[in-house]
Parts: structure tokens; sequence; C-alpha cells
């Protein structure tokens, strides 16, 4: 019966036999083309974005970094941040939409320096007037233009950080390296002096010697001469009382003569 019935059916397009089926296919279909649609806005989102990113760095290097010394760019660079993130906190806030082009500190780190002008038109804050009065007020149709110009700025800020701390901490290891190289010189001078002054002691020391042992030498010498004898300087010393005849000997007395005898008689 099941199959006399169904050969019995007419064939029919799928779309007439299950209607419930065809709204469902027709449903992914059209859910798919969607996707497919988002996605490839997200593609172009994306390169956008991209593109937009590239901008807002080449703004700041070397828009604001090269032109400018490197602390004036790092306040613009820091100033812009701040306007940046308050406005993303509270883009309500009246206070937060715009700046004053004549307020100091505004004219000394974005209307002054090159380069930081430029970077906050392009987040999104166009030049108006106000009671005579020259303002920078921003576009709500630029919050994206200011969320990636914000992130662009945390980059660039964060990075700055970095190069002063490796720039800082350069200095402190040439400043101990330098001071090393003076202790060492300082050590090296002290030791030569002190060197110098053993070397000093010890010439002195050695002449001292020699000079006593010499002068010990002479007075052993003069001890043992005779010419230092206590006799040398008594009188007769060195003469004869008496010249004695050359045919009379110490040997013997001297004879006895007749004569003599005769003169004395």
């Amino acid at each position: 019966m099941l199959l006399t019935n169904m050969s019995e059916s007419p064939s029919l397009p799928t779309s007439v036999r299950s209607p419930e089926i065809a709204a469902d296919l027709l449903a992914a279909a059209a859910q798919r083309r969607a996707q497919q649609d988002a996605d490839g806005s997200t593609g172009a989102q994306s390169m956008q974005e991209y593109e937009m990113r590239q901008a807002f760095r080449r703004l700041i290097d070397p828009g604001i970094l090269r032109p400018n010394s490197k602390d004036v760019a790092t306040a613009s660079l820091k100033t812009l941040l701040t306007i940046s993130e308050n406005l993303l906190r509270e883009p309500q806030n009246p206070k937060f939409q715009q700046f004053k082009a004549t307020n100091d500190t505004i004219k000394r780190r974005l209307i002054d320096p090159k380069g930081a002008l430029e970077y906050a038109i392009a987040l999104g804050f166009r030049p108006e007037v106000e009671n005579f009065q020259p303002y920078y007020r921003f576009n709500p149709r630029k919050m994206t233009d200011l969320r990636i110009g914000a992130a662009i700025l945390q980059e660039a800020v964060d990075l700055e950080v970095v190069k002063q701390q490796q720039l800082e901490r350069s200095k402190k290891e040439e400043k101990a390296a330098a001071a090393a190289v003076t202790n060492n010189i300082k050590l090296a001078f002290l030791d030569d002096r002190k060197t110098k002054m053993l070397r000093d002691q010890r010439d002195r020391e050695t002449r001292e010697a020699r000079l006593a042992a010499a002068a010990r030498q002479e007075a052993e010498a003069s001890s043992l001469s005779p010419a230092s004898s206590p006799m040398r300087d008594m009188p007769g010393t060195g003469h004869t009382l008496v010249t004695l005849r050359s045919d009379v000997t110490m040997d013997s007395p001297p004879g006895y003569h007749e004569d003599d005898n005769e003169n004395n008689g």
C-alpha cells in the first residue's frame, strides 16, 4: 500500500513538497551571504584601520619627533594622549570635547611644536571660533580615528619611556665605567707612589749601610796604623841620643886607651 501510494503520487519540486525545508535553506543561504558580506566588510575595515595606524605613526615620526627637541616632542605626545584618553573615557563631557588654542599649556605643547596640531586634527579636532576665541572641537563621527590615534600615541609614549630608561641606564653604566677607570688610575698612581717610596727608602738604607760599613772599616784601619800611636807626638821620638862610632858595636863596651889615662892623670 505504501509503495502504491508513493508510486501514485506525482513527482513535485522540493520547494512544493516541503515548504518548511525550503524556507530553512533560503534562510541559511541568506545567512551565508550576510556572513560573507560581513567578512568582506571586516577585511576592508581592517585594511583601512591598518592604513590609518600607519598614517598616525608617520605623523609622530617624522612629523613630531624629528623637528622638535626630545623634551618638547615627548611633552606634545603626552598632552595629545591625555586629551584622547579623557575624551574616550567621557565622550559626552563638554570640557573634553574641545581645547582652547590660546591656553598657555596647549600653545606650548600643541600649537608651537611642529606636527602636534596636525596630529590633533587627525584625531578629529576641527578649528572653530566661539565668542571671538579660537577653539578646536572634536567631531563625534571621528571616534574610530580617535581610538586608533590614541593607541598609536600610547605606543609611541611607551617606546619613548623605554628609550629614556635605556639611555639613563646606559649613562649610569658609562658613569660607573668612568668611575672605575678613574679609581684604577688612582690606585695605580698610589701603587706607583708607594713603590717609589719603598724603592727610595731601600736605596737610602743601602747607602746608609754602605757609609756605616765604610766608616767602620776606616776606623779599624786607623786603629791599626803606627801613625795613630800615642807616642808619635812625644819629644825625641825617632831620634838617637848618641852617635856610635863605626868600629864600636852595641854588643861590647867601648875600649880602654892609655891616652885617655894620661890625660886624666
